[in-house]
């Protein structure tokens, strides 16, 4: 376990702080951090697999994620329908994708579930006494930590531009807020303390973060809770972001969380159109650096 929850900040800060200016490096860098999320997520399912009584916990965490994603869900829609009432957006009409497309990027979705569940299996049933697990799993995130301040710091992106960007801004504080009031809603209901549950809903659709920063501090079972969370969180933002887009912008790009900025960002442009495009990159560029600062205040708390 970490020994300090606010030390999950010091490798994202510190890659934030290095500029890299080789395009080799950042190639090598993008695909060491997809390998590195697989590989902490099964490593959070290896957990989850060697937990005692896993089966008669499974009943518990399936209620809890539930109800994180119903409140949040519906928070979330609240804080960000009251935002685009406050400032509207309008959006060009753009041709939908393929099918074929738009399928392979929801199919992607369910591959890091695969990825837990292939580690949960290795954990119940090959590895149930595998040592140091937490240990590598923490030394894993701190260098994917520091990785992903690189890929933030030299993403191309002017932060200046990014923080200017009224619109962006202002639905990543209003997922941000309505998110914070849904771990509020929460507390009375979820076993722990209100700081630890705060920190539960501050994962803003990071699943790969949230799940492993999670478990590493509160254990397996709430580390797969987080994740579960954050994943179906992507995936319905997959499912609803054509739907709402054209009436709603704000609500489409904000529900998304993060991940607007990369993984849905190929649907809100074909069916938002350009202009939302820069909106969801400074969402998502704000939510992807508030994550991970509130979830390492709150659980610092404990």
């Amino acid at each position: 376990m970490l020994t300090g929850a606010l030390l999950i900040l010091a490798p994202l800060f510190l890659g934030f702080a290095l500029p890299l200016h080789n395009r080799r490096a950042m190639t090598v860098i993008h695909y060491t951090v997809e390998a590195l999320v697989y590989f902490i997520l099964a490593l959070l399912g290896l957990g989850l697999g060697q937990m005692e009584g896993l089966a008669s916990q499974l009943g518990g965490m399936a209620i809890q994620v539930l109800a994180l994603v119903v409140v949040l869900f519906g928070a979330n829609m609240l804080g960000l329908w009251l935002f685009h009432r406050w400032q509207p957006m309008t959006t060009e009409q753009a041709p939908m994708e393929g099918s074929k497309g738009y399928g392979r990027l929801f199919m992607a979705g369910l591959k890091p579930l695969m990825a837990v569940l292939v580690g949960l299996l290795a954990g119940y049933y090959v590895l149930p006494t595998l040592p140091l697990v937490e240990d590598v799993a923490t030394w894993a995130l701190m260098l994917l930590l520091f990785l992903i301040g690189l890929q933030l710091r030299n993403a191309g992106l002017s932060l200046r531009k990014l923080l200017m960007n009224r619109q962006g801004v202002g639905i990543a504080l209003a997922l941000t807020l309505s998110s914070l009031l849904a771990g509020a809603i929460l507390i009375p209901f979820v076993a722990l303390p209100w700081h630890d549950v705060l920190a539960l809903a501050s994962g803003f659709g990071w699943y790969s973060l949230s799940g492993i920063v999670i478990g590493d501090a509160l254990g397996p079972a709430w580390g797969g809770v987080a994740f579960l969370n954050d994943v179906l969180r992507e995936i319905i933002a997959l499912a609803i972001i054509p739907v709402l887009i054209s009436a709603r912008p704000a609500m489409a790009i904000g529900y998304g969380g993060a991940t607007a900025m990369d993984f849905t960002l190929p649907v809100i442009r074909s069916s938002g159109g350009l202009a939302c495009v820069p909106v969801a990159i400074a969402s998502g560029f704000m939510l992807s650096f508030l994550s991970p600062v509130f979830m390492g205040v709150f659980l610092s708390l404990g």
